[in-house]
């Protein structure tokens, strides 16, 4: 069963629409978008495991210019 989180992007004044666009297209990414509130962007990512899922949210995701703070919220099958 893949890992999955929702992660919650706060972004530079204007960027928010840009941030979500090229989120979009990292794989793993499953949906990015724009929303209004304390965070700017909610992307929903899988990986195989959460190893994997880190390397996601810090090597590529957070790689995304204009991004200023991420909260990775791993979903939980309770």
């Amino acid at each position: 069963m893949a890992v999955q989180a929702y992660i919650l992007i706060q972004t530079e004044v204007g960027k928010a629409a840009k941030v979500a666009s090229e989120a979009s297209s990292i794989p793993g990414v499953t949906s990015a978008e724009d929303v209004t509130g304390p965070y700017d962007v909610i992307v929903q990512a899988e990986a195989g495991t959460v190893d994997d899922l880190g390397k996601l949210v810090v090597a590529k995701i957070q790689a995304v210019e204009g991004i200023t703070r991420t909260l990775t919220c791993p979903v939980v099958h309770l």
